[in-house]
Order: C-alpha cells, then sequence, then structure tokens
C-alpha cells in the first residue's frame, strides 16, 4: 500500500495512481504543484481545456488536435485546383442600366490597383498566418487594421495561385 511522503499516512488506491501525498492540509501545501492547462478546443461558444500530461503531450504531437483557425483564415500553401471558367457562348452579364452592347472579344485587363502595405509587411503577415495567427494578431504586430491584415494575406496567396 502506498504512503504520503510528507506524513507516511496509507494513501487510497485511487489517489496513490497520480499522487505521492494526502489530502491533509500541511501535505498539500508542502507537496501541491500547479497544473500546466492547454487549450485544445476554443471558439465563441465553448472551450475545451485539458491537463497538460504525457498523453496529452503525445495526441498533440500527433496532431490528434489540429488548429481549425487554420482552416477558416487558410495559409499561404495552394488550396483546391482551379475554379471552372465560364462557358465561351455562354450570356454574360451587363451591368444594371447599360443600354449598349459590350465590346466583342477579350476586354484589357484592369491595372493592379497600388497596394497601401509594403511587401516587408506582406512576408511578415504570411509568416505570421501560417503559424497560424488570426487576422487581429497579425494586424497589432503590422501596426494595421484586422481588415488590412485579412487583404494583404488573401491577396498574396491569389498571387501565388496565379
Amino acid at each position: 500500500m502506498a504512503q504520503c511522503i510528507t506524513c507516511g499516512t496509507e494513501l487510497h488506491p485511487e489517489r496513490a495512481q497520480r499522487y505521492n501525498y494526502c489530502m491533509a492540509p500541511e501535505c498539500q501545501e508542502k507537496n501541491a504543484k500547479g497544473l500546466t492547462m492547454v487549450a485544445v478546443g476554443m471558439n465563441k461558444a465553448a472551450e475545451e481545456l485539458m491537463i497538460l500530461e504525457e498523453g496529452t503531450a503525445e495526441d498533440l504531437a500527433s496532431g490528434k488536435y489540429r488548429d481549425q483557425r487554420r482552416g477558416s483564415f487558410g495559409t499561404s500553401a495552394a488550396g483546391p485546383g482551379p475554379q471552372t471558367a465560364p462557358r465561351a457562348g455562354a450570356p454574360s452579364a451587363r451591368p444594371a442600366g447599360a443600354g449598349k452592347p459590350l465590346p466583342k472579344g477579350p476586354s484589357p485587363a484592369p491595372a493592379p490597383a497600388p497596394r497601401p502595405w509594403t511587401a516587408r509587411q506582406e512576408r511578415l503577415a504570411l509568416i505570421y498566418n501560417e503559424q497560424g495567427l488570426r487576422p487581429a494578431e497579425i494586424a497589432q504586430k503590422l501596426g494595421v487594421s484586422p481588415y488590412m491584415a485579412s487583404q494583404i494575406v488573401l491577396a498574396a496567396r491569389n498571387r501565388a495561385k496565379g
């Protein structure tokens, strides 16, 4: 039978599986250590927290718990294949109130709009995004708005696809 390492009292078998000290206040004060907690799931409605033990650490390392934010915000890695273009003979949509027919043939590509961010901000935003940071966290590090952080990441990803 297991005994308390402080006072020598006999431990209950279930307690002895995890602890080597008894429930006496003086024994707990001397031996109790804080637990390391890890968040394995978090959303607006609930959180899933676990005690970081050997088994939990192995589960985390094996990828059992994945970062779901990355699925919603994405990474700079290429996504699914290209989307299908409209059929060649399909009617084209006209702007509301346009009385003139649209010109035939390919229209010239619009000039790319100037980006209000630097190449350095773009590289950092992609790195932070791949690390799993949210747009608000990226924005705080770059000194821009969360909307701008999203736009930086999305523009860089679209350029990488093309």
